[in-house]
């Protein structure tokens, strides 16, 4: 049977380093404030000056992973582009993309799951894998989320947190009786909680997108978040997921040789570490160097746990886990070949 087994990974962040201490200039807010509250030190944005979307930081990322796996653009059967940002209303963000890439035939696959957009993506591609859909599939989770944030007093408590990025993996079915690749996944949304933590303008639900008289500075038109509520449901759920995969795979958590969970605030990490009663060394953090990355948080903190020597080993098993807007949450477990 195939399994699908990562091939290379590949990351990218702008060069515009925002330091806590930057957002002190145009906030009401403070280093100390940010890092007992997010644990975040530092994040990117894009330039203020000229055009960077999603697509152009993913495209970087592509870049790498494609060279680690050693394959060209042209070798791809698929492509799937999760992010929450994308360059434009419409068309997705894969299709330029995949133009970017220099393709004209290749097919993508937007998908719209936020924070945990890598893992639905990777278990799609596992299907596509698994049926004999796709051979050489390029999985891309990249985010502006810089050029959406309230960037006043008001919002500070969303805009500490995010920054932009891209992490790329190539995904390839591999013949093989190993035990390895995608040994299981849970998924699950609750959308009765969508208005925990959404942007709701403009809305194609309404008779105009952009409603008459209201402001652009309305507060509609940023993110919005009830955070104690995520936190709530973040701690509460991870574990039961994490422990849904974990029986369908058949593994104890101490077969786990790393945990990389969603990088959206280090209080959520370290309280799913006491939950599960691991040592922290287990659970993998880079939040406090690029902030929520959302879609590209998992593929960023994959490829730097790899190139760190913590994971990538053969018969290396890590687990996957996030929880995010919809809400939407999961896990999956992964196995080097």
């Amino acid at each position: 049977m195939k399994k699908s087994i990562i091939k290379g990974t590949g990351m990218f962040v702008p060069p515009n380093l925002i330091k806590n201490q930057d957002l002190e200039k145009i906030l009401d807010t403070s280093d100390e404030w940010i890092r007992q509250r997010t644990g975040i030190e530092q994040r990117y944005w894009i330039e203020q000056e000229g055009a960077t979307g999603s697509a152009d930081l993913g495209f970087e990322a592509s870049k790498r992973a494609l060279k680690k796996a050693g394959w060209e653009p042209e070798d791809l059967d698929f492509i799937i582009f999760a992010t929450l940002s994308p360059d434009i209303f419409f068309p997705g963000s894969g299709c330029l993309l995949q133009a970017k890439l220099g393709l004209d035939s290749t097919p993508t696959l937007d998908i719209r799951q936020q924070c945990t957009g890598f893992l639905y993506g990777l278990a799609t591609a596992d299907a596509y894998i698994k049926t004999g859909l796709a051979s050489k599939i390029l999985f891309v989770g990249g985010e502006v989320h810089s050029s959406g944030l309230d960037k006043t007093t008001r919002g500070r408590d969303i805009t500490v947190i995010f920054g932009d990025g891209a992490g790329a993996l190539c995904i390839e079915g591999v013949d093989t009786t190993e035990n390895a690749g995608v040994l299981a996944s849970s998924l699950h949304t609750d959308g009765n909680l969508a208005n925990a933590l959404m942007t709701e303008l403009p809305a194609s639900r309404l008779p105009i997108r952009f409603p008459e008289g209201v402001s652009l500075s309305d507060p509609r038109y940023f993110p919005v978040m009830d955070g104690p509520a995520i936190f709530k449901k973040a701690v509460r759920m991870l574990p039961k997921v994490i422990n849904e995969s974990l029986e369908k795979a058949e593994m104890d958590l101490d077969q786990i040789d790393l945990i990389i969970p969603h990088q959206a605030n280090m209080r959520i990490n370290q309280a799913l570490g006491q939950f599960l009663k691991v040592d922290e060394n287990k659970i993998f953090h880079n939040i406090q160097k690029y902030g929520n990355t959302t879609a590209a948080s998992i593929p960023i903190a994959l490829h730097e746990a790899m190139e760190q020597g913590r994971i990538g080993k053969s018969g290396d098993v890590v687990l996957f886990a996030g929880l995010g807007a919809g809400l939407t949450w999961g896990s999956l477990i992964y196995k080097f070949l």
